[in-house]
């Protein structure tokens, strides 16, 4: 293949700039349309706390200040006093694997960690040639974790759309986030659990309320959900990404069925009663992850959003009655790459992750960190 000249190469540079202005364009267009502006400013101080991490997956901070992490290769990692611990606290061995969207992913600390040692953890395994996750608890003493107790197990799980995100809600049940699996058939079966978000105790029993009795399933029809975030009304929001757009952020209900692989964001089928999403992408992709209520500060009261194929943290803002979706904004565009992680901290601080080593991002130096975004005075 001859070489170029340097005027033939700056000729072809000048073609993908024009082009990628172009595309620029056109998606900033789109956003327009759906009445998503991007922010010139952030509001924020941003902070990198780690750096040079495995695909950082989940974030929870101890009332003592330890920023505990997940890393999708295994690793279940601790910062104290700002400064990462460079043995992991365990590593998962197998039957663990980490292959596709999966590995270690989802944490929660039991709100009386500190005197427990509690935490939740969600990961994927191999048995027989097929792949599952689990959820389990553990304890911590001493910077280190021990005694695995699974509570939930053989959650049918493909290489993708595994979900895998764990939170402890204002009622003191673990809710957790599991996809399809690959396999969409699943999400509108009622007796498995993929598909789904669910709902159990921190010892793994059936919570009496849930809306299918003896069931952990609390409402279904979902691709991959990844976040979960409650607002001041103790209202239950989710993240879910969608097929070829259609990504969508929705009020969980009870029993609620939010219609994959039937529908998608707002379509609606004569005779199904499905929920629609308060906000979705149109034909657009973010692939929203991890989502949290900012409760303090200059984004106090918005949803804020990681976005992996947006690469951008979204801020939305909700009208009185959180149902409807009156301003979006894109905060950081183009600064870290593909987001994962959204967690607020005591104090105000969000902290997200990012994702650029997982095989479909461009990795930054430094790649992949964990940001501390404080309130700007």
């Amino acid at each position: 293949m001859p070489v170029n000249s340097s005027k033939e190469q700056a000729m072809i540079n000048r073609s993908f700039t024009t082009l990628s202005h172009m595309l620029a364009w056109y998606r900033n267009k789109d956003y327009i349309r759906l009445g998503i502006l991007n922010s010139q400013t952030s509001s924020f101080q941003i902070q990198v706390i780690a750096e040079n991490l495995h695909i950082p997956w989940a974030v929870d901070i101890s009332e003592d200040g330890r920023l505990f992490f997940t890393e999708r290769n295994g690793n279940l990692r601790v910062i104290e006093n700002g400064i990462l611990n460079p043995e992991p606290l365990y590593t998962f061995s197998p039957p663990f694997v980490n292959m596709g969207e999966g590995g270690l992913l989802g944490l929660a600390l039991d709100r009386d960690f500190l005197s427990n040692g509690y935490i939740y953890l969600m990961y994927t395994y191999e048995e027989n040639r097929r792949l599952y996750s689990r959820v389990v608890r553990m304890r911590i003493e001493d910077n280190t974790a021990s005694e695995e107790e699974i509570l939930l197990d053989r959650i049918p799980t493909g290489q993708f759309h595994v979900g895998g995100r764990i939170k402890i809600g204002p009622d003191g049940y673990l809710y957790i986030t599991v996809g399809d699996g690959g396999d969409l058939n699943l999400a509108q079966n009622i007796n498995s659990p993929a598909g789904k978000i669910l709902r159990i105790g921190t010892d793994g029993s059936i919570p009496p309320d849930n809306p299918f009795p003896g069931s952990p399933v609390y409402a279904l029809g979902f691709r991959n959900p990844q976040g979960l975030a409650w607002n001041n009304n103790n209202v239950l929001y989710a993240s879910e990404h969608g097929e070829t757009g259609h990504d969508e952020i929705n009020i969980i209900q009870p029993g609620g069925n939010y219609g994959w692989p039937i529908v998608t964001g707002d379509e609606e089928i004569q005779g199904y009663d499905f929920i629609k999403p308060v906000v979705q992408s149109g034909n657009g992709t973010w692939a929203p992850a991890g989502i949290a209520f900012a409760t303090g500060g200059p984004r106090i009261g918005q949803l804020l959003v990681s976005t992996l194929r947006g690469s951008v943290l979204m801020a939305i803002t909700f009208d009185e009655s959180g149902t409807q979706a009156v301003n979006v904004e894109r905060l950081l565009q183009g600064r870290y790459g593909r987001l994962r992680e959204a967690y607020q901290a005591r104090d105000g601080s969000i902290y997200l992750t990012t994702s650029n080593t997982d095989g479909r991002g461009l990795p930054n130096p430094g790649d992949d960190k964990i940001l501390r975004l404080m309130p700007s005075m």
